[in-house]
């Protein structure tokens, strides 16, 4: 779990939140891992402000089948997953806006991954080309109690560096 308190009003959190995804907004982590190069948004997007379950937020560019949104509570809770193949799910990811004193927001942030991740998913193994399935593939191959902490800790550099992102973004378009 990670969060961040941001000088806004949840009303003004939520917009960076719901255009999330590569070929969106982008992820406003480091665009060179998640976003195919692309610099992440620095406004806010009408074409992407609404989101429904079972809407797509691509992780990767070209992906199209994860993240899934999962469920929407607006200005309050989005969260994601990404379904395993015979189902349940391989991960779930939460974005969680607490109204905080004074017009501020506190975001949390928590991710849950299945046992099943990160060899859950369809089908047979396809050469990985983009840096992050190539990380993935290796990540697959530790032995479990190695991938964990490996994974949790890389997990946690890009987490923080979105959180990071969302919360310049949204203190610079604060109502």
């Amino acid at each position: 779990m990670h969060g961040v308190t941001i000088a806004a009003s949840p009303e003004c959190v939520w917009p960076w939140l719901v255009q999330m995804g590569s070929g969106r907004a982008g992820w406003y982590s480091y665009d060179w891992v998640d976003n195919g190069g692309h610099p992440s948004a620095t406004e806010i997007i009408p074409a992407f402000q609404h989101v429904a379950p079972g809407d797509v937020l691509p992780s990767l560019p070209g992906v199209k089948d994860s993240f899934i949104v999962a469920a929407v509570q607006p200005e309050r809770d989005l969260i994601l997953s990404v379904p395993a193949a015979g189902g349940g799910l391989l991960v779930s990811w939460e974005f969680f806006l607490e109204p905080f004193a004074q017009r501020q927001t506190r975001l949390l942030v928590r991710g849950r991954v299945g046992s099943q991740w990160p060899s859950g998913g369809a089908g047979k193994p396809v050469a990985p080309a983009r840096p992050i399935e190539r990380i993935y593939a290796l990540l697959a191959r530790l032995p479990r109690w190695l991938m964990g902490p490996v994974a949790l800790f890389g997990h946690g550099v890009m987490q923080a560096r979105q959180l990071r992102g969302i919360k310049r973004r949204a203190e610079s378009t604060r109502l």
